[in-house]
Parts: structure tokens; sequence; C-alpha cells
């Protein structure tokens, strides 16, 4: 993510109840997806959790993406 947006991010998280919701499900989701690409070997279970992970991450990023955009 650019600095820019994680200035923007800072500024209005704690005025925006729904960026700061956002950015809480990106950061786990990002911690999370961590745990699955420091393994070797994933499961077929685990690598479509981690597909998944992937797109709630991928889909909440164009949300935050949105909300900045009212804001630049």
């Amino acid at each position: 993510m650019e600095r820019r947006d994680q200035d923007l991010i800072n500024t209005w998280k704690d005025k925006d109840a729904e960026l700061a919701k956002l950015w809480q499900e990106h950061l786990e989701y990002e911690e999370q997806l961590e745990v699955f690409n420091k393994r070797l070997y994933l499961s077929h279970s685990e690598d479509l959790e981690r597909k998944t992970l992937q797109k709630k991450k991928l889909r909440g990023r164009d949300q935050i993406e949105k909300i900045l955009t009212k804001y630049r």
C-alpha cells in the first residue's frame, strides 16, 4: 500500500467507523495470509482458505479505495 494511502487511513480511521473496520479486517487478513505463506506445503483445504482470504482482502481493499477517494 502506498504511503499516501496509509497516511489518509491513519488520518480518517478515527473519524470513519467503516474505514476503521475495513482497515482492521485488512490487517487481520494480512496476518493470516502471512502464516499460510510461510508454510512450504498447504493441504487442499488450507490452499482454498488462503485463496478465500486473498479474495476477502482484495474486496476490502477495493472498499477502502472507494472511501479514500472521497478524502483525496
